[in-house]
């Protein structure tokens, strides 16, 4: 009797939480816990959705607060979930690859009893943020009435829709743009997407499309989507593009001097944290290349730290990781952090805070076979260097005799809007000598 009383009491507060639209938590029976979806919270820079990239934890683990759930992967870097409660997890929504929506559940997760009102303060707070997201998207979305029900097209904004609906789209090559939505902020829902097909199914220019060969359709996504953005971006810049040559024979010695060393206390040394210091030894002498263009104001803001970026290709797509405070390292400083960006690279992990706040890049097409190339501007940088591939090839040598040397081509692209040949070329000219005279990065003058 006594059991029946608290079950339906139980039921009195479940009822009342719902008619209050507070749907933070479930009982599932009289002894289980709290079971709560843990969803994932807003983190910043403008990101709505990210990929699954790991799951740390599965279905009966035991977690506690601030233990690592999953890594995730945004269009701008890699970020790991932690736990906010201590508990049992009892279910995982998504699968690895998956593409998740700010606010979904991630998982579900039984709350042990000593962070239940943690988890209420939280939802309520989750709750607010919501309903503040649903807001500025529905501010942004032209409605139109259909009947009694209320539709949504959208325009430039991704549309809406779980990882579920976006794979039955993908399968039948619809663009979820096109397809009218009914359900709750203008997201798709599965009955939208059947309902389009029914009304394109018996075009005739349906049928003939059908007829084409079988496809692949790979999402853009992951760093791939950040190039999209940045790369667009660069389409309005006027580039100014400077090219020369420079004979590394020089700094290939020192480097296979001393290369052997540092690989018994496993670090790593190539030619590039040469290019890099040179860079950075070479914008201490023309300081107004180190800068980020603030075309509102028609003004350039020069930073005092030379924070070189590294365009780097990792299995996520193109990315620019930075090494900070360059101005500050020697080499084999500079090698240390290269060699751990470069981990992170191949590991598709490199985190926000190594890529903020570059503010001069390189790349070094050259590993990969590349002779020459046109890089192009990340915004809102102003200057970008590109590397081709050191080749053996005949020069002449002071006294006039034939000699082989190890050559490298390199380019420079500037915003020509803000910098002129002769500014460009200079700054080129003092690169290319410490370069050649590579003593002079390692005794400062």
């Amino acid at each position: 009797m006594a059991l029946t009383r608290k079950l339906t009491a139980l039921t009195f507060l479940g009822r009342n939480v719902r008619d209050q639209k507070c749907r933070f938590f479930s009982v599932s029976c009289f002894r289980c816990g709290t079971v709560v979806p843990f969803k994932l919270s807003d983190i910043g820079e403008g990101i709505r959705d990210v990929t699954i990239k790991e799951w740390y934890v599965k279905q009966g683990d035991r977690v506690s607060q601030f233990d690592n759930i999953c890594e995730v992967q945004s269009d701008k870097a890699s970020v790991t979930i932690t736990s906010r409660y201590d508990g049992l997890i009892k279910a995982l929504h998504y699968k690895v690859d998956d593409v998740a929506l700010i606010g979904d559940s991630l998982l579900d997760i039984e709350l042990d009893d000593d962070n239940r009102n943690t988890h209420i303060k939280q939802s309520t707070l989750d709750n607010q943020q919501q309903q503040q997201q649903l807001a500025k998207i529905e501010s942004k979305h032209s409605v139109e009435s259909k009947g009694k029900k209320q539709v949504t097209r959208y325009g430039s904004e991704k549309a809406l829709a779980t990882p579920a609906v976006r794979r039955i789209a993908m399968e039948n090559d619809i663009n979820l743009k096109d397809v009218i939505s009914t359900g709750k902020g203008g997201r798709v829902l599965k009955e939208d997407i059947l309902s389009h097909l029914e009304k394109i199914s018996a075009s005739p220019v349906r049928n003939m499309v059908e007829e084409k060969p079988a496809e692949k359709v790979v999402p853009i996504k992951g760093y791939a989507k950040h190039m999209w953005k940045t790369m667009t971006q660069s389409l309005s810049i006027p580039h100014f593009v400077y090219s020369d040559e420079c004979n590394v024979n020089k700094l290939t010695v020192y480097r296979n001097e001393v290369k052997d060393s540092l690989k018994e206390q496993g670090i790593s040394l190539s030619l590039m944290p040469f290019f890099i210091k040179a860079a950075s030894r070479a914008l201490e002498k023309v300081p107004q290349l180190n800068a980020w263009l603030d075309e509102e104001n028609q003004a350039l803001r020069v930073h005092k730290n030379h924070n070189i970026g590294i365009a780097m290709d990792t299995p996520e797509g193109l990315i620019v990781p930075n090494i900070k405070c360059v101005q500050n390292l020697n080499i084999v400083e500079i090698t240390k952090e290269l060699n751990r960006l470069q981990e992170l690279g191949r590991k598709a992990s490199i985190s926000s805070n190594d890529l903020l706040n570059t503010t001069f890049s390189l790349s070094n097409i050259g590993t990969v076979g590349g002779t020459y190339t046109k890089p192009v501007i990340v915004p809102p940088q102003i200057v970008i260097g590109a590397f081709g591939k050191v080749q053996k090839l005949p020069r002449f040598d002071d006294e006039g005799n034939v000699i082989a040397a190890n050559i490298m081509s390199i380019s420079w692209a500037a915003d020509h809007r803000v910098i002129d040949g002769v500014t460009m070329a200079k700054y080129s000219n003092l690169w290319k000598y410490y370069i050649e005279n590579p003593i002079f990065l390692l005794i400062g003058t």
